[in-house]
């Protein structure tokens, strides 16, 4: 576990190869903005610029905002891996303020867990509807447990807002919404960096986190919840 000051909350990932070598790769978010807090000496290559990254669904206006918030996250990841085979076996250490957590995995899943990170809190206004997950961020987690943290938290949000006297959205349309805008995003992102990386550890990582976008879409667009009625039987 990490001791860190009450203002941060850091997440440091430790990639250990088979020739022992260990990258590190820490990631600062600024406890109330959910924001990344960036390195003070940054590289700003030209493919980062909006007007060269924009994707399809993106807000932000190329006149107030020079550079894509999301690429120069990306940043680190593309020149720290883009030499590397992303089916590679690692022994993956990750450190939070809570606990640790350890597996041998591909680096592909391994870098996917760091880019669920990286891009939520990049500043991009459509992965940002996905900081609540933040606070409750699982490495390695499976669908299920993905599902499970997504819908709960965003029925949670619902109740509260009904107990302050708002319009709860039970139908969970704007969920569906959210995930729709996120898959959406990592088809453009994938096209773009595919030609950026040497190999394909980064365009596959990006492909496992489209994987779990488009599932917790097909559950809530075919109203598929009764499936996970098993694990809350008890609740009803």
């Amino acid at each position: 576990m990490i001791k860190t000051p009450d203002d941060k909350i850091y997440f440091n990932y430790h990639f250990t190869f088979s020739n022992d070598t260990v990258k590190t790769i820490t990631a600062i978010v600024d406890r109330k903005t959910l924001s990344i807090i960036e390195p003070q000496h940054r590289y700003f290559p030209e493919w980062a610029k909006l007007e060269n990254f924009k994707c399809p669904n993106c807000p932000l206006n190329p006149e107030e905002h020079t550079y894509c918030p999301l690429a120069l996250n990306l940043q680190t990841i593309l020149s720290e891996f883009n030499d590397k085979n992303s089916f590679e076996l690692v022994e993956v250490l990750v450190e939070t303020p809570v606990r640790n957590y350890q597996k041998k995995t591909s680096l592909q899943q391994g870098v996917s867990s760091l880019l669920g990170i990286l891009m939520v809190t990049s500043g991009c206004p459509v992965m940002g509807k996905l900081k609540p997950l933040l606070y409750f961020h699982l490495p390695f987690a499976s669908i299920e447990e993905t599902e499970v943290r997504a819908l709960s938290l965003y029925l949670l949000a619902q109740y509260v807002k009904m107990i302050k006297g708002e319009e709860p959205d039970w139908e969970m349309n704007k969920l569906k919404k959210i995930y729709e805008d996120v898959r959406t995003l990592n088809h453009h992102v994938s096209k773009k960096i595919v030609n950026l990386s040497a190999k394909d550890a980064n365009i596959n990582s990006l492909i496992v986190l489209n994987n779990f976008a488009e599932f917790v879409t097909i559950i809530l667009g075919e109203k598929t919840i009764e499936e996970l009625e098993f694990y809350l039987k008890e609740f009803f």
